[in-house]
């Protein structure tokens, strides 16, 4: 979307606000289906680092996902430009990937489509 969804804004910044990641999405992006729960942004960077500060060889990368210096976008007045997925997965025919969820951060401007509610696949 070259104008992002004002309502999409809104539930992003509803999350942001209530720092509760209880909210289920679903997008299309760039013709992936992405489905999964949505985090504030400060969580998303903690869980993050976390993640790559375990790591061997992505632990120096931990850093880069910090807290943002400048404070949460909420407290300076600004719109969210992203929507931070946890517990997510990539819709590919009947897999998600990963089986566990993964954690994605998408633009919200770059949304062609979306729908309230995660999605999943069943094989019965």
């Amino acid at each position: 979307m070259s104008n992002p969804d004002e309502l999409l804004v809104a539930i992003s910044a509803a999350v942001e606000s209530e720092r509760s990641n209880q909210m289920s999405l679903t997008v299309v992006v760039g013709g992936a289906v992405i489905t999964g729960r949505l985090a504030p942004e400060a969580v998303w960077r903690e869980r993050v680092a976390e993640v790559l500060k375990d790591s061997d060889r992505l632990g120096p990368f931990a850093g880069v996902f910090g807290p943002d210096p400048r404070g949460p976008r909420s407290g300076r007045g600004e719109a969210p430009t992203h929507l931070h997925f946890h517990l997510a997965r990539i819709l590919q025919g009947s897999l998600g990937i990963p089986e566990t969820g993964g954690m994605y951060r998408v633009a919200i401007k770059d949304v062609s489509a979306w729908s309230v509610g995660d999605l999943s696949y069943s094989d019965r």
